[in-house]
Formats: C-alpha cells, sequence, structure tokens
C-alpha cells in the first residue's frame, strides 16, 4: 500500500458548488428492528441474504478511506448502520477514527438498545456525540413502528447511559408518519424538555425502494411547528453552521431546543455536503442515489492512496444530485428510479 501524505487541497466541490464536508459511514446492513420506512419486515425477512463478514469493510479499510476522505475535506464523520453497534468490536474503529488528524466531529447513529452496554467505552475511545432513533414513547407505537419488536425500556436506559457517559448534547431523531405516530410527537418533546437532549422531527421521506411511501403519510415541518406552538412558545434558533439539515427552535421558557428536518417540504439540496460510504464500500453522494462508486474492489486489489483518492474526488466532483428538490418531477418518470436501501448507507 502507497501512502499518500494529506497536504491541505484546496476546497472540493461538486458541479453544484457544494464542498464535501461530512462522511457517513456505515459499518453493518443488518439490524436489530425492521421499522416500516426502512427495513419493512415483509421484504427484510429471516431469509433475506445480508452481506456477509468479508463482503463487508474491515476496520482497517474504513480507517484508511477516512483517512483519504480528510484530505479532500471531510471534518466530520457519522458511524452508522444498520445498526453499528451490532459490529463486533466497534469502540476500537471509533478509537482508530478519533485519532486521525482532520476529523474535527465525530458521531454515531444508534436505534439505543445496544446503547447502555457501550457509551462508556465508546466516549473513552473518543465518540463525541450520539444521535438514537426513537419514534414515540407509546409503547404500542414504539412497537409497531419497530417492526414488531420492543425495548423502549432498553432505549431510554441507553441514553441515559449516553448523557452519563457524557455523550452529549444527544439528539434523539423520530420520522413522522400520519396517522401513525404523529400524535405522540408533543408527548416525546415533553419527555425530553428541560434535559440534554434535543429531539428532532424528521418529516418521512421515499429513501430506497420498499417503504410504501405516500406524499400523504408526511407530516410537514411547518404543522408540526403550529401543533408545538399552540402548547409550548418557540423561537428560531440560527443554525451553526452553513449545509446544517436541521431548522433549529428553543423553547422560550429556555426549556431547551427542537429541531426539523424537511427534506420534503422544504429541501435544503443546495447546502448538502454530505458524503455515504456503504459497508462493503461503496461511495455515495446521496441519500437517494440510484448508483454508487466501488472502492472496495480497486483497495483490495492493491490501489494506492492516490488511486483512490482519485476515484472519490471523480464521484464529489461529478455531483449533481438534488433529489429532494425534483421529487415530484423524478417521481412521474416512465421507470421508477431504483434507489439505494436506508439500511445499507444510513440515515
Amino acid at each position: 500500500m502507497s501512502v499518500t501524505r494529506l497536504d491541505r487541497a484546496p476546497v472540493l466541490r461538486d458541479q453544484l458548488g457544494r464542498p464535501i464536508h461530512d462522511l457517513r459511514i456505515s459499518v453493518m446492513d443488518r439490524c436489530n428492528f425492521r421499522c416500516p420506512y426502512c427495513m419493512p419486515r415483509s421484504t427484510f425477512h429471516d431469509r433475506y441474504r445480508f452481506l456477509r463478514s468479508a463482503e463487508r469493510l474491515t476496520f482497517e479499510e474504513i480507517v484508511r478511506l477516512a483517512r483519504l476522505a480528510t484530505g479532500l475535506g471531510v471534518r466530520k464523520v457519522r458511524l452508522t448502520g444498520g445498526e453499528p453497534l451490532l459490529r463486533s468490536g466497534l469502540p476500537d474503529l471509533v478509537g482508530e477514527l478519533s485519532a486521525l488528524d482532520g476529523i474535527t466531529d465525530l458521531a454515531l447513529t444508534t436505534n439505543g438498545i445496544l446503547l447502555a452496554q457501550h457509551a462508556a467505552e465508546l466516549k473513552s475511545q473518543g465518540l463525541q456525540r450520539v444521535t438514537v432513533s426513537l419514534d414515540s414513547l407509546d409503547e404500542h407505537v414504539f412497537t409497531e413502528m419497530s417492526g414488531g419488536f420492543g425495548g423502549l425500556a432498553q432505549v431510554l436506559d441507553g441514553i441515559r447511559a449516553a448523557l452519563d457517559a457524557g455523550l452529549k448534547p444527544l439528539k434523539v431523531n423520530a420520522v413522522v408518519q400520519r396517522g401513525r405516530n404523529d400524535h405522540t410527537v408533543l408527548d416525546l418533546l415533553e419527555h425530553f424538555r428541560g434535559t440534554d437532549v434535543t429531539v428532532r422531527m424528521i418529516e418521512f421521506m421515499d429513501v430506497g425502494n420498499r417503504n410504501a411511501w405516500e406524499p400523504g403519510l408526511v407530516v410537514p415541518s411547518a404543522e408540526l411547528l403550529e401543533r408545538i406552538r399552540m402548547r409550548w412558545p418557540v423561537s428560531p434558533k440560527a443554525g451553526q453552521y452553513r449545509g446544517e439539515v436541521a431548522e433549529r427552535y428553543v423553547y422560550d421558557d429556555a426549556s431547551g431546543e427542537i429541531g426539523f428536518v424537511s427534506s420534503v417540504s422544504a429541501p435544503f439540496c443546495g447546502d448538502c455536503h454530505r458524503a455515504r460510504l456503504s459497508s462493503e464500500g461503496v461511495l455515495y453522494t446521496c441519500l437517494f442515489a440510484t448508483h454508487g462508486v466501488d472502492l472496495r474492489s480497486p483497495l483490495r486489489a492493491g490501489a494506492t492512496d492516490a488511486e483512490l483518492l482519485d476515484l472519490m474526488r471523480n464521484a464529489w466532483a461529478g455531483r449533481m444530485d438534488r433529489y429532494s428538490e425534483l421529487r415530484q418531477e423524478l417521481r412521474r418518470g416512465e421507470a421508477p428510479l431504483v434507489k439505494v436501501e436506508m439500511h445499507y448507507i444510513g440515515g
């Protein structure tokens, strides 16, 4: 393996002038939930063929690609899945990534079921932040939205353990669907008001091809905001950086912060600077991508750092993705788009 010295190069931008800044790395395509909006049980059943261990990138390969990505401008890395905590030895990977020069923010997205067991070690290895997917505090709704699995108490234990370990501010992500869990949003907010937890409400998106998405199931963020304001006064808060996906609000009584991710009703493609690496080493430049660039094959065939960098650089430099802005037009096409599934590249 030839190791390239990563001098700070000029900012790498895509065809629409967007720099690369974030890299989301899926370490596991499997999950211990079957959320209908991500991995519906009808498709991801007991006989579904997930990746074999040898097909997934090794930790060494992940660290190498992440190191190269910093030379293109990546500063934030988030580990995702599937469920990343199903990957054995994940804290070791966190430790290696946290030591990379150039990475200023290292985070993890999890469903929280296994978080209580690992939070302290993840923090000690250099993890800075964690986001927990939690769609409802209603036991029945939680079970329905996790695909028939329980575990709400374990998720809440995981959140407490993460806070105790210092993984904060902690975010809770709730995918809101009309008629399924939208009636429980205020209870979720009430539970975390006055804590170090920020709840972010995410519009139900047509990620992948199997989640039975329909426009009528989307609860626009503006509608949710009005419901919230009927109970608690909130005011907008400026974002921390350009490209931040969530619109931020704070309670007027200083009880904390909430956020909205409005990919359907208010697309933010123009400021998107995220690349995604699948667990088998395919680089994608959009959550709604129909194709990606295979990095695992050349990596395992002995490609040099310079050759891998060229593949990554060219993938971003040629990027023109803006699916959410073109959603209606693209969905009216003669042939349906075959998009990558969310469990495969993370949310």
